[in-house]
């Protein structure tokens, strides 16, 4: 799993709380990256995970997620 920059400096500042659910949404997505409850991506490649208040938004290439987070009112 590849994190994005910018996700990493997200979640530098999202609350503990957050990053916690959103640290165990990784290690699901690591386990089956197309769980049910993820949906396409409109335009684009990619699949979406809510996870509170924040979307986890991913593409799978050769075995490895890229992983972008973001607030679901920044998406």
């Amino acid at each position: 799993m590849e994190l994005r920059p910018a996700s990493v400096k997200a979640l530098r500042r999202i609350d503990q709380k957050d990053q916690a659910r959103i640290q165990g949404a990784f290690v699901l997505l690591g386990q089956d990256p197309r769980p049910p409850g993820a949906k396409a991506l409109r335009g684009r490649d990619g699949l979406r995970v809510r996870v509170g208040s924040y979307r986890i938004i991913y593409t799978v290439e050769d075995n490895v997620l890229l992983v972008t987070v973001v607030h679901r009112g920044d998406a």
